[in-house]
């Protein structure tokens, strides 16, 4: 049975996981098009960073955080100063570190779902006078609804699974950002701790098979509705 401080976290987790999915998806969609269909200078950089997320240690990444966002930095600094938002050690700073490190994941799967669709259909799309933003929305992103699905779910599992950038940038506060990671790393430091692991780590993966199920049924479901049309 789980207790009231276990709900409280359990919770915080769904929201910031969700919120962390919904604000990395537009950057997700931009970026993977980007790199899939565009020829520019500098490409590989922006590859590179893309990814960098993935291949810098994650605490390194929550202290980058954590230096342009915190009070002190020059982006947080100007939230707070014009629009009264402070994101270090707050539940809405662990949503844009979970973003983050989720994204490159996020990216690659839509990413390669882009790249599997022929161009001849995106010059085709063109040839009939589709302008760049109607040819993405109308059949770029139908078609590569199942990478966008399958993103979806890697993002929020990863965020849900989050530890080390969000502990670097909003610390570990019981009721404002102990997520589902941060409380287990907390238990193995207390006597008895084994029992709420054990239930924390049941919802953890609960969550998870949940999230890759529900990519699974909106893959079939795309591919059911593309098939009868």
């Amino acid at each position: 049975m789980l207790t009231p401080d276990e709900v409280t976290i359990i919770a915080l987790s769904l929201r910031v996981a969700a919120l962390a999915v919904l604000l990395a998806l537009p950057f997700a969609l931009a970026a993977a098009y980007a790199l899939a269909r565009w020829q520019f200078r500098g490409k590989v950089l922006f590859d590179a960073l893309v990814h960098l997320p993935l291949l810098l240690p994650p605490v390194l990444t929550g202290y980058v955080l954590l230096v342009l966002f915190g009070r002190q930095g020059w982006i947080g600094q100007a939230l707070e100063q014009w629009f009264g938002i402070s994101l270090a050690f707050r539940w809405t700073g662990a949503v844009i570190a979970a973003a983050v490190m989720a994204f490159p994941l996020f990216v690659r799967s839509i990413r390669l779902s882009i790249e599997a669709i022929p161009i001849e259909v995106d010059e085709m799309a063109s040839s009939l006078g589709a302008r760049p933003w109607a040819k993405f929305w109308q059949v770029v992103l139908p078609l590569s609804l199942p990478g966008v699905a399958a993103g979806m779910a890697l993002a929020f599992a990863k965020a849900l699974g989050e530890f080390g950038a969000t502990i670097t940038f909003v610390s570990n506060i019981p009721g404002e950002t102990r997520t589902l990671a941060l409380a287990m790393h907390t238990l193995t430091q207390l006597p008895g701790g084994e029992g709420g692991i054990a239930r924390l780590a049941v919802v953890s993966i609960v969550l998870a098979v949940g999230a890759l199920l529900a990519s699974e049924w909106m893959v079939r479901r795309s591919a059911y509705r593309r098939s009868s049309e």
